[in-house]
């Protein structure tokens, strides 16, 4: 990963629907040099995909969740059958197995307390293997994701 590659990433990080010849001129690049990078980074899986970002609450999602999930085993079926349900469940933006207490960490949206409790009673607690939910209400978002930091060399 070189010092170009590293400034597109930073750039397409920041903004995505920048064209290649606005991000081009801010790495300082030719319109094709960068579109080649661009198209490498794709290639070799750096580069992922691209979507908007969208302001949770003008879509009318006013809470945010971190819930903590103890599962009742760590054996392999157990936690394969846990992973299994979660990815089938679109209300669960991410899903993060952690060390410590927990075994997993979850990132919920939802409309209100009464959406929360009835995605809860419904399809949270009906996950498999599950011994001990514990939600976390954040209560406002100092610094939301926008990207990994990519120190830029030299």
């Amino acid at each position: 990963m070189d010092r170009l590659n590293q400034k597109i990433l930073a750039e397409l990080q920041q903004d995505s629907s920048a064209s290649i010849a606005v991000l081009a001129d801010r790495v300082g690049l030719s319109l094709s040099a960068c579109h080649r990078r661009i198209k490498i980074l794709e290639s070799d899986g750096i580069i992922e995909g691209y979507s908007a970002r969208v302001n949770r609450r003008r879509v009318g999602l006013e809470l945010l969740l971190f819930i903590e999930v103890k599962l009742r085993s760590q054996e392999s079926e157990c936690l394969n059958a846990f992973e299994t349900a979660v990815v089938a469940m679109p209300e669960i933006l991410e899903c993060h197995m952690i060390s410590g207490d927990f075994s997993y960490l979850l990132r919920v949206a939802a409309r209100n307390a009464g959406a929360y409790e009835q995605l809860y009673r419904e399809r949270l607690s009906a996950l498999p293997n599950v011994a001990e939910i514990r939600t976390l209400m954040s209560l406002s978002t100092v610094k939301p994701f926008s990207g990994f930091y990519l120190p830029v060399a030299g």
